[in-house]
């Protein structure tokens, strides 16, 4: 082989992770779009393109037909195998837990909700997740590439463990990572090619949640994205900059839960009160609004449910929606301060609250911002649903992004 076609290749096989990524992202829909965000030949595209189908990613559309518009001859359409291969998503919570197969493009494949008290014992909870990505992988027939894991808790880096599960009765420093690995190990779920088992990653709900929403979702596009959310306990915030997810120097940043909004608020688990996490969640909607939380349901869901069918009728459920927009309004208000993020984006309760009252919300941030006044910050909903499933499979995925090639060939 001739040095110039040695250096061809070379730079063909280069481009698969980054190609893959952008696919995997929607940022090349067409050979087109691929070869201008690579910077390369055409032919070296469809080299590449190629390479990537032939590994069962992506497919690639030789009989498109032209974009409205364009001229001349219409390029190739590139998207996600959807017969490809999956992750194993799961997720646990405050009022439970839950698993999932995810393809490339953040696609639930599969999914298994399991709702239930989750035991004090972590081992016990990921052990039945993982059986649960078994039932789900062996009903599927799907071949598994790795494995991701949100929990609700900082989780430390390089450790993998979750310093800090506030709302789960799990010890602090409990090791998940590795007992999620145990876990898969013990249910045989293969890895990669050359790996007998998939590694198990395992990070923050709400870091997770961003990091699905830049790359699929209402964040799509941001160069400095803020994610603030509350899903059924507590209140957790993210950020993405430059397309990266800021985790700080061992994985702990961004807990801005712990954001004071009432100085003399509910008792913290923090030491502290009136921080976010108690003040704006969806236990302290119900309180708000005079209501129990009653267990046939989640927090969560209960929270939405009275705001979607009684906030046009209750004054007390009205004045519960205005008491935590104020407060989370305040919140974001500090954080757009010192961030100045392009974008925010709400999830979970949060984003109920910005739907059913959007306007008095933006005006609490700019009221209550030095760059509100000068400029509105965009403040979007979440729009992925199980956002923290897809977050946790993206994890899985990252090292077939980097390396296709070699992650799945050995």
């Amino acid at each position: 082989m001739t040095p110039t076609r040695t250096s061809k290749l070379e730079r063909g096989r280069s481009a698969l992770g980054p190609a893959l990524e952008l696919v995997h992202t929607g940022r090349a829909p067409t050979r087109a779009a691929l070869t201008a965000e690579l910077g390369v030949t055409r032919a070296t595209a469809g080299a590449v393109a190629a390479e990537l189908e032939s590994l069962g990613l992506i497919t690639v559309d030789s009989r498109p037909g032209a974009a409205s518009g364009t001229q001349g001859r219409p390029s190739h359409r590139l998207a996600v195998d959807p017969e490809g291969p999956v992750v194993l998503a799961a997720q646990v919570h405050a009022d439970g837990f839950r698993a999932a197969l995810v393809g490339l493009g953040g696609r639930i494949v599969a999914t298994a909700p399991v709702r239930r008290a989750v035991a004090a014992d972590p081992a016990q909870v990921l052990g039945e997740l993982v059986e649960t990505g078994a039932g789900l992988l062996e009903s599927t027939g799907r071949r598994c590439v790795g494995a991701g894991l949100a929990v609700p808790s900082a989780v430390a880096e390089p450790e993998g463990t979750a310093i800090n599960p506030l709302h789960l009765a799990w010890e602090v420093g409990a090791p998940v990572r590795e007992i999620f690995t145990r876990a898969l190990a013990e249910a045989r779920i293969g890895g990669p090619p050359g790996d007998a088992t998939a590694t198990g990653y395992a990070a923050n709900d709400i870091n997770l949640s961003a990091l699905a929403e830049h790359r699929h979702g209402a964040g799509r596009g941001g160069r400095h994205l803020l994610v603030v959310g509350t899903g059924h306990r507590g209140v957790g915030g993210a950020l993405v900059l430059d397309g990266r997810l800021h985790t700080g120097s061992s994985g702990l940043a961004l807990e801005v839960g712990h954001l004071t909004v009432d100085p003399d608020g509910r008792p913290c688990h923090c030491g502290s009160r009136g921080c976010l996490d108690v003040e704006t969640d969806p236990l302290a909607f119900l309180e708000a609004a005079g209501r129990e939380p009653g267990p046939e349901v989640s927090l969560l869901k209960r929270s939405q449910e009275l705001i979607g069918n009684e906030y046009g009728s209750d004054p007390a459920v009205r004045g519960a929606v205005g008491t935590l927009i104020d407060r989370l309004g305040l919140g974001l208000a500090g954080l757009v301060n010192i961030l100045n993020p392009d974008r925010i984006v709400l999830g979970g309760l949060h984003r109920t609250l910005l739907e059913t009252d959007g306007e008095r919300l933006r005006s609490v941030i700019a009221d209550r911002s030095l760059w509100g006044r000068s400029g509105s910050v965009p403040v979007l909903p979440s729009s992925l649903e199980h956002n923290s499933l897809v977050g946790a499979a993206e994890l899985a995925w990252q090292p077939v992004l980097d390396d296709p090639l070699g992650t799945l060939t050995g």
